[in-house]
């Protein structure tokens, strides 16, 4: 193993990302993937783990180099704020509440609510809503609330992802079944209680803290800027 890779487990190990669930909840699909346990908890091998994320570095590197986005989902509470924040600073869309069904097999429409929120915004900017009566600025207000809500995230998707990277697959089911149904490709932090089997780049570590899905999302997204064209 080299120098790098062994620095690079030990940060992995200090963001407890060898935790895995606990040993009753294991799913079948991951078996290769468990060093041990501790107690009730098992332990992911780390080497293992490793290797996923380089496969997964490769394959959005090659993503970006191409002008295709990866869309970020994390609705869970220990995901969406790093969702956010690392999709933000990296131009990317995210769903990072709450995932609305059709966002994928549905697109045409989801976009038109996104053209729908960003037509408010402009005529807010330039000063048009003054047209209206106070009552119908109220409820144009809160339209505006409730599609920043669920769509801001997606503002700047204006075609299908290259890629979804989702973490806990357990819990995204449905986005994982939109993507799996137009043959997008899917990138995934899953702890051991997860079924790997139908994740494209599957990324075996406890997807539980806040730390080791940082380090996760870190890694593959600093790829990503090293694949986007200069």
């Amino acid at each position: 193993m080299s120098e790098d890779s062994q620095k690079t487990i030990e940060a992995m190990a200090s963001a407890g990302m060898h935790f895995g669930s606990l040993r009753s909840r294991r799913h079948p699909s991951v078996g290769s993937y468990i060093f041990g346990s501790k107690g009730r908890v098992e332990i992911v091998d780390l080497e293992k783990s490793l290797a996923d994320i380089n496969k997964a570095k490769v394959f959005i590197k090659g993503l970006a180099s191409l002008g295709q986005q990866v869309l970020l989902v994390g609705n869970k509470n220990e995901a969406k704020g790093i969702i956010r924040e690392m999709a933000e600073s990296h131009n990317l869309p995210y769903v990072a509440l709450r995932w609305i069904g059709g966002t994928l097999t549905n697109f045409d429409h989801i976009r038109k609510r996104v053209d729908r929120l960003l037509e408010l915004r402009k005529q807010g900017t330039r000063g048009d809503l003054m047209k209206y009566t106070k009552r119908e600025r109220a409820k144009i207000t809160q339209e505006v609330k409730d599609l920043e809500r669920y769509f801001t995230g997606i503002v700047n998707m204006s075609r299908l992802p290259g890629a979804l990277f989702v973490v806990d697959p357990k819990k995204e089911k449905t986005s994982l079944a939109e993507a799996k149904a137009l043959g997008i490709p899917v990138i995934a932090l899953a702890n051991t209680d997860c079924d790997v089997s139908k994740i494209d780049y599957p990324i075996v570590g406890n997807d539980k803290t806040t730390a080791s899905i940082s380090l996760v999302v870190q890694s593959l997204l600093n790829s990503y800027k090293e694949g986007v064209p200069v």
